[in-house]
């Protein structure tokens, strides 16, 4: 059975960093696309950031281009968000999920094998 495993959330100061990383068990992450999404309470879950299957593609959501990085290391079955410049706004639990394409389109319907999420919280 597909799984994924976020890690690395914690409380953080604005203008904070945090990197998140996303571990595969049970199949290898090779074939896939992953996607960062994020919940903060009482709003629907959105898209933060994608990455093909080889990590030659990446797509950003607006609000958080040049402050987070997505990349992966398919040697150790992991992708990671680097998140810096932090905004009382990054609040929320954030999920990686799989897909079996890349599509650069962060489309919550379009992934799979969500992980159980991991809490971001920025305050001061």
């Amino acid at each position: 059975q597909l799984q994924l495993v976020e890690s690395g959330g914690g409380l953080v100061q604005p203008g904070g960093s945090l990197r998140l990383s996303c571990a595969a068990s049970g199949f290898t992450l090779d074939y896939y696309a992953i996607g960062w999404f994020r919940q903060a309470p009482g709003k629907e879950r959105e898209g933060v950031s994608c990455i093909s299957s080889s990590g030659g593609s990446t797509n950003y959501a607006d609000s958080v281009k040049g402050r987070f990085t997505i990349s992966r290391d398919n040697a150790k079955n992991t992708v990671y968000l680097q998140m810096n410049s932090l905004k009382l706004e990054d609040t929320a639990v954030y999920y990686c999920a799989a897909a079996t394409w890349y599509s650069g389109t962060m489309l919550v319907g379009d992934f799979g094998s969500w992980g159980q999420g991991t809490q971001v919280t920025v305050s001061s």
